[in-house]
């Protein structure tokens, strides 16, 4: 089996290379090549035992997708995206990057079809963005999508485009929902959410966070190992359990910035969350006031898909997987 992975440069596409690197059958089947794409050059983990090939391209660019596609991988994790800070802040790019690169992709797929048998796997990353308020208590499984933002719209019109594609055969399509990803390794990024992550991060290193809304504010979680878990096992999944309706929302940890750093007091002490500095960002309020706070995955949990309970599981798993278990107690 031949496994593509565009966005390899990412986070998420990253752990996802790393863990097939580290465990070759996590699939479900043999990987015999895989190909690496991003807009900057892929790290190739040590210790992968299958032929690699890394590419900085950007597949919104005309003509790459079907560069890629030609060499028929079975399995596409279709990873690449400008967050939502950056896609709402540059409207050309993130139509570009967000909407033209995913459609490239699925039509350079229909193209090789066309020219002799082939129907991939494709995930598909997508975001509980293309939800919009007024919001239930929880969302369930028939909500309609409508988003109130940029990134949030470019995500739903992807995910009818999959659907589609799936429904016409030209490949077996899957959209993940991811929910916020937290805590999220490295640097900040331009991601309107990433705040969350930040007032974890950098007090567990010893560095200061700003914090730029209420405590009271509730969101919907899922750590790196989880976001992996949900692509690792869409890959594997029998999906004619799924049904027409490709698109599904991860199961997720429903909690309040409140609550996030009473765990992060609980773990690291109280010398931690006094690195946490209230500064408050009326345009960082204002896109998180519209996003969705509580969901009931029952689609995605009846098929196997799991995720966190706790903010201490959460933090514990940061813990284990970027800071190697160590940390103090202040």
């Amino acid at each position: 089996m031949h496994v593509m992975v565009i966005g390899a440069a990412g986070m998420i596409g990253r752990k996802l290379v790393e863990k097939i690197a580290a465990d070759p059958g996590a699939l479900g089947y043999d990987v015999t090549a895989m190909t690496l794409v991003d807009v900057v050059l892929p790290p190739v983990p040590a210790g992968l035992s299958v032929v690699a090939s890394a590419l900085a391209l950007d597949v919104s660019d005309p003509g790459v997708a079907a560069g890629l596609v030609a060499s028929r991988p079975d399995v596409i994790f279709h990873l690449a995206a400008i967050v939502s800070g950056e896609a709402e802040a540059d409207f050309d790019l993130g139509y570009k990057v967000n909407l033209d690169g995913t459609r490239f992709l699925f039509e350079a797929i229909r193209q090789e079809g066309l020219r002799a048998p082939y129907a991939p796997r494709v995930i598909f990353a997508s975001s509980i963005a293309v939800f919009g308020e007024p919001f239930p208590e929880k969302i369930g499984d028939t909500f309609f999508t409508t988003p109130l933002t940029s990134y949030g719209t470019q995500k739903a019109i992807c995910e009818l485009l999959l659907a589609d594609y799936t429904r016409k055969g030209v490949f077996d399509g899957i959209g993940i929902r991811l929910p916020t990803i937290c805590i999220r390794p490295g640097t900040p990024n331009k991601a309107a959410s990433g705040f969350f992550s930040n007032i974890l991060r950098e007090p567990l290193a010893g560095k200061e966070a700003v914090l730029p809304v209420d405590e009271s504010v509730r969101h919907w979680f899922a750590s790196p190992r989880s976001a992996v878990g949900f692509f690792v096992h869409a890959a594997r999944m029998d999906t004619a359990r799924i049904g027409p309706r490709r698109n599904l929302t991860m199961p997720g940890l429903s909690a309040l910035v409140g609550e996030e750093i009473e765990a992060l007091g609980r773990i690291a002490g109280p010398k931690t969350v006094a690195l946490i500095r209230r500064e408050p960002d009326p345009v960082i309020r204002r896109i998180v006031a519209g996003w969705a706070t509580d969901f009931d995955a029952q689609r995605a949990s009846e098929l196997g898909f799991t995720a966190e309970s706790t903010f201490d599981e959460i933090i514990r798993i940061h813990i284990e997987d970027e800071l190697q278990g160590r940390i103090g107690h202040g």
